[in-house]
């Protein structure tokens, strides 16, 4: 249940702190004095989505907070759901800010979150039926929402839509693979080009460098041979004079006689060895690399032909051998996928033409709980409409078969007659805005019944209405708001005067700036305002003595 709202810096509220209660909450006040921007406050902290044009003008940002409080076990299944923790107390409060350049922040329970789960949130939160509603009931497409809302076929819907675009997808894989044979020839003989570029020229990864090395080494090759000779000389000495290597060893003999006297020298005589074994290996390394590139290199012809090729094909397959490879393989799987697309295409039929039976026989089961669902819809709305003094209005669902799609293998749509005698029809080419409105509210308290939503928003309700109609929609908000919180913004006296706590609206002007303000309405102050609903500015005893009786009226139901 919402039991505060604060709002600061929103369009003409500068700062308003409207206080909820159990039942019938009623909201008044002349046209343009604010009742669109209280609503519009409260879906901001529903999560919904929100410009720069609700901040105040001159003002850097807009905030609203709500608290709520007995929470149901469906907020705290979202909230456990999102991580948020809730209050033991079964409080939550919510915070949203929007910045006069369009950025949103949101906050639960202190908690940041994002406007999409503070949506989710919002959805179990509180329910607002206003305008929207209206327009979505003239949408026959719409109308099988309404059904599912009562069906409680989610999971089986959900499994449905899985299947079918698990279906679409084979049927779109399928059709590929239908294409012009002229088209798959010629992609066919493509292909087989580049394999057979790819293959003859046998690429190996790591090659280009292993190449770019040994051309390094052959256009070096004097530099790199006098470093050698000066390196084998060093090591191996010449005819004059003894190399490192001999000395190594003549050090590792002499280092041995000397251990036989002091033992602390034999460490010596092991770790000079393995150094002379070390140089010795240098040594050979050297004399191999010399005998090297002693030989004929002739051959940076063809490493450079060979280097000329594999930049080619990089240019045209990928950057490295990796990439090239790659290619190669992708090319392959996808010739031998249009070479042998006939054995495919059989293969995916069969899958298709047994996911099909899946999708409609998942399909006739929905609508099967669909269509017990609707009889009940049926005769609960009927109910409903004879209540708000529609005795003689007729209300049917309507099934018609039709090829699996997104929602099933049935559309749905609403029949309506609102006179005795008269054929129905769909409910979008005959309702009238006042029926409108009745069918709507009806409808909502049939899918309220079968929900656990805690707050219930009805926003001008009252189009097209007026009289004992009026009388009978404000008896049926009474009724509703007896099991839960029921909020409303009305023009209609008849209305208002049902409510257990009525709230005025009025926007307040001065040559500064204009503000709207929010006030709690009591007794006589109640009296004056549904006067003034009544005839308008001119307040006369006769239109207080109307409003009276109407208060009077209403407690007496």
């Amino acid at each position: 249940m919402l039991t505060d709202l604060k709002i600061e810096n929103v369009a003409v509220i500068k700062k308003a702190d409207i206080f909820f209660e159990d039942g019938l909450n009623i909201l008044t006040g002349e046209t343009g004095a604010g009742k669109s921007i209280v609503i519009d406050s409260i879906n901001a902290v529903l999560g919904e989505r929100t410009s720069k044009e609700l901040v105040r003008d001159g003002e850097k940002s807009a905030k609203v907070t709500a608290f709520f409080e007995d929470i149901s076990q469906n907020v705290k299944d979202v909230l456990e759901e999102l991580d948020i923790e809730c209050e033991d107390d079964g409080t939550l409060l919510i915070g949203r800010t929007v910045t006069s350049d369009g950025r949103s922040s949101c906050k639960v329970n202190g908690q940041p979150i994002t406007a999409t789960m503070l949506k989710k949130l919002g959805r179990e939160l509180i329910t607002i039926c206003g305008q929207h509603d209206s327009q979505k009931l003239l949408q026959s497409e719409s109308h099988i929402d309404y059904i599912d809302a009562l069906a409680n076929c989610g999971g089986l819907l959900e499994e449905y839509r899985g299947l079918y675009h698990k279906m679409l997808k084979l049927k779109r894989e399928i059709a590929s693979l239908d294409s012009d044979e002229t088209e798959k020839q010629n992609r066919l003989d493509f292909l087989e080009y580049q394999i057979n570029e790819l293959e003859n020229a046998n690429i190996v990864p790591g090659e280009i460098e292993r190449l770019k090395e040994e051309k390094s080494r052959i256009q070096n090759r004097e530099k790199i041979l006098n470093n050698l000779y000066s390196c084998y000389s060093i090591l191996a000495g010449d005819e004059n004079t003894a190399g490192l290597a001999d000395n190594l060893y003549a050090l590792s003999s002499f280092l041995a006689q000397l251990s036989d006297y002091h033992s602390e020298f034999s460490p010596y005589v092991n770790s000079v060895t393995d150094f002379k074994y070390e140089i010795d290996e240098c040594l050979s390394d050297i004399n191999s690399e010399i005998e090297k590139l002693g030989e004929s290199h002739e051959g940076v012809d063809e490493i450079e032909e060979r280097l000329d090729v594999l930049y080619r094909l990089s240019k045209k397959y990928g950057e490295t051998e990796e990439d090239m490879l790659s290619f190669l393989e992708k090319a392959k799987n996808e010739y031998d996928s249009i070479a042998f697309a006939d054995e495919k295409r059989e293969k995916l039929s069969s899958e298709l033409v047994s996911l099909e039976k899946e999708v409609f026989d998942l399909g006739c089961l929905i609508s099967d709980h669909r269509k017990a669902a609707a009889l009940r819809f049926e005769a609960q709305v009927s109910n409903e409409l004879s209540f708000l003094d529609m005795p003689h209005a007729k209300f049917s669902v309507d099934f018609r078969d039709r090829e699996p799609y997104e929602n099933g293998v049935d559309e749905v749509e609403f029949l309506f007659s609102a006179n005795a005698g008269q054929e129905e029809k769909p409910l979008s080419k005959i309702a009238s805005g006042g029926e409108l409105s009745r069918v709507m509210l009806a409808i909502r308290c049939v899918l309220t019944d079968s929900t656990d939503e805690g707050t219930m928003i009805f926003d001008e309700i009252d189009t097209g209405v007026s009289g004992r109609a009026a009388h009978k929609i404000a008896a049926k908000l009474r009724e509703v708001s007896k099991g839960k919180q029921v909020i409303c913004v009305t023009h209609l006296a008849q209305i208002a005067a049902f409510a257990d706590n009525h709230l005025l609206i009025e926007k307040q002007s001065s040559e500064e700036e204009t503000v709207t303000k929010v006030k709690k309405l009591e007794d006589e102050e109640r009296t004056y305002e549904l006067a003034r609903i009544i005839g308008g500015d001119v307040i006369t005893p006769a239109t207080l003595k109307s409003a009276q009786e109407l208060i009077d009226f209403s407690s007496s139901c």
